[in-house]
């Protein structure tokens, strides 16, 4: 017993050079598989930025009906950007995000030039923002004839 308990305590424990083995395919590993693992844009981000543009559209209407003027939203879907026409306040989508919007030409008998605009009365001219990650995203509908703001899933089981 005494010669099996001498070469037991001999091979305790690690050596350097296994360690250092074990370490170079732990990196190798992470060099292959790092670089698939998907980098851009959640869902959950995607929905924030939704939640971020509607609660500006909804303040914006809000301060129309309290301050009794029209007050406009800015849109612009290339820049993937949409800022609050009444404190400035921007929501800057990422760049991986594709961004469009549906808005009037026209509104109250003026060109809308990509804006959403909101009346004293709490109507607006209406419109639609779409963010969206390959077929994932949100919609944004603005109503015209309340102006109420409603956040929609879009391609989401």
């Amino acid at each position: 017993m005494n010669k099996l308990a001498a070469v037991l305590r001999s091979e305790d424990g690690f050596t350097l050079l296994e360690m250092a083995c074990v370490l170079t395919v732990v990196a190798i590993l992470a060099a292959v598989v790092l670089p698939r693992v998907p980098r851009g844009t959640s869902l959950p981000r995607l929905e924030a930025y939704a939640i971020e543009a509607a609660a500006i559209l909804k303040a914006d209407r809000t301060e129309a009906m309290k301050a009794g003027r029209q007050i406009a939203t800015s849109i612009d879907a290339t820049a993937r950007s949409i800022r609050s026409g009444v404190n400035g306040r921007t929501v800057q989508v990422a760049d991986d995000v594709v961004m469009t919007a549906m808005l009037p030409e026209r509104c109250n008998d003026r060109p809308a030039m990509s804006t959403v605009s909101f009346f004293s009365n709490g109507t607006s001219c209406g419109g639609l923002i779409a963010l969206l990650r390959g077929d994932r995203g949100y919609e944004i509908h603005v109503n015209w004839l309340t102006g109420g703001v409603e956040i929609v899933a879009r391609g989401q089981s």
